[in-house]
């Protein structure tokens, strides 16, 4: 019993130990790239972004929206010029790990959920370029 007592003491102590980077602030500017996969083909895409606008180009188009920073780790963004419907909707985007100044892991989702639809996340990695 004794054994066990330490044993989970132990583990307990190492579990608090950790701490995620989170230095967000190295990351509201820059040049980022991205890999996606659409139809199990593996894609890259890079965006500019600024302290108000985030600039994507992707499969040789350029889409720009406009950035609004919640805090340090998050901010939504807002197409300026949406082609369809489902662009209308804004994302909120939030970071939840940074490595260094090279790059971040990020959560993105829907900022208003949809009556009677699931509000799905996603996960990804950017990178710094420049």
């Amino acid at each position: 019993m004794k054994n066990i007592l330490l044993l989970c003491a132990f583990l307990l102590l190492f579990t608090n130990c950790f701490e995620v980077e989170r230095n967000c602030a190295d990351f509201k500017t820059g040049e980022f790239g991205f890999d996606y996969t659409i139809d199990g083909v593996k894609k890259t895409g890079r965006f500019i972004r600024t302290d108000s606008l985030n600039i994507d180009y992707y499969e040789g188009k350029v889409d720009s929206s406009s950035v609004r920073w919640i805090n340090d780790c998050e901010f939504i963004l807002k197409k300026l010029n949406p082609k369809t419907n489902a662009e209308i909707d804004a994302i909120h985007m939030k970071i939840l790990t940074t490595d260094g100044i090279s790059s971040y892991t990020f959560e993105y989702k829907l900022a208003v959920k949809k009556p009677n639809k699931p509000l799905r996340s996603e996960k990804g990695v950017a990178y710094r370029i420049n």
